[in-house]
């Protein structure tokens, strides 16, 4: 499977089953209707998980381009692999958000909120405030890419010799899903916690084209692009002087 497959695909899985868990405690007569901001932020760890599983053997499973641009600040990455990367993760961000559309269609038109249905495809600030808003988005990305850098795949030291270790496959995308839980509980509140520019972006843009009323807040949609690249620099940078 090529890098753009892998991350078309591990990114698509992350925002349909993201998204769809937001869609499924917002939207109108679902049965998780209101099941509030713990089940979101749970969802949204696990699809995390699902999407790391999938992609990881065949792109390190970046699912986001803050984590892309900074492998590449960091020297973790071919700067001539990034559009391959950025690419697939658009792309996969936007089908996620197509499918979510699709399977929710019919609370979609049940729906009356607006920004209810928005908020199934992207975030939005609880105060906006450009300045805070950015801030929370830089610092949310920067413990997400920083902590990232230091997280390696278990694996079990059976003893014998060097080559004799007991990988614990899937169970390595734990760590990562954890870290977005975190995040989404401790640094969620402001923003809804993008810290991924496609994971805004793509869905965004399928709500401008799919027929869901309301706007799509393109005045807004900057501060989830620019602040996780800003807090994925600065991880990478920190991270590259403390070597």
């Amino acid at each position: 499977m090529s890098i753009l497959v892998a991350e078309i695909l591990g990114t698509m899985l992350l925002i349909l089953l993201g998204n769809g868990v937001v869609a499924n405690v917002v939207l109108k007569g679902t049965k998780g209707n209101n099941s509030g901001w713990i089940v979101i932020t749970t969802g949204w760890a696990l699809a995390v998980y699902v999407g790391v599983v999938v992609a990881g053997p065949y792109s390190g499973a970046h699912l986001n381009p803050a984590v892309t641009v900074a492998l590449a600040t960091a020297g973790k990455l071919s700067w001539n692999l990034v559009p391959e990367y950025l690419a697939g993760e658009l792309l996969g961000a936007m089908l996620g958000a197509f499918l979510v559309w699709l399977f929710y269609k019919d609370h979609f038109n049940a729906t009356e909120d607006e920004g209810g249905k928005l908020a199934c495809f992207s975030t939005g600030p609880a105060i906006r405030n450009t300045v805070s808003n950015l801030i929370s988005e830089i610092i949310g990305t920067f413990v997400l890419v920083f902590v990232i850098f230091y997280i390696a795949g278990p694996s079990i030291e059976l003893g014998i010799d060097e080559g004799a270790k007991v990988g614990l496959g899937s169970l390595g995308a734990l760590p990562v899903a954890f870290l977005v839980w975190v995040i989404g509980l401790s640094l969620g509140g402001t923003t809804g916690y993008a810290i991924n520019p496609a994971r805004d972006l793509g869905p965004r843009i399928m709500h401008a084209i799919l027929p869901v009323k309301g706007s799509s807040d393109w005045g807004y949609s900057w501060i989830p692009i620019v602040g996780p690249i800003i807090g994925a620099i600065i991880a990478a940078t920190l991270y590259t002087l403390l070597l």
